[in-house]
């Protein structure tokens, strides 16, 4: 089977930026939230972790701030940066517990379950 990476292009249309090498993210652990056909989850996401999110993500099954050494996974705190599932995102803004974006480092395939202008309303970047 052959993986084929989309292009890295970000929500606005511009090169996919970094979301962050420390934690090391991405559904390829490239530190970029790019994505392929084989990514069920499109990880396509650059979210600013909150506690408040990391308690919701938690408590909906995906535990995402306890370290796990047998998969080298740190465990995320508040303000570390990591992609995201976008049906998670958007499951977290209808539920009114959504972290921010950097919208430069965010997939454009993430359009296809979030739209524009929910991603501009968590936004960091300038617009």
């Amino acid at each position: 089977m052959t993986i084929r990476m989309e292009p890295s292009l970000n929500v606005l249309g511009g090169t996919l930026e970094s979301c962050s090498h420390a934690p090391m993210t991405g559904f390829f652990r490239n530190g970029s939230c790019d994505t392929c056909d084989q990514d069920q989850g499109r990880h396509t996401v650059c979210a600013i972790m909150t506690a408040e999110f990391l308690a919701y993500s938690k408590y909906l099954g995906n535990d995402l701030s306890t370290p796990r050494p047998e998969h080298a996974f740190p465990g995320l705190k508040p303000g570390d940066q990591w992609c995201l599932c976008a049906a998670r995102f958007l499951q977290a803004h209808q539920e009114n517990v959504a972290p921010q974006v950097r919208l430069t480092a965010t997939h454009q395939k993430t359009l296809e379950i979030v739209p524009l202008i929910v991603l501009q309303t968590y936004a960091i970047d300038p617009q």
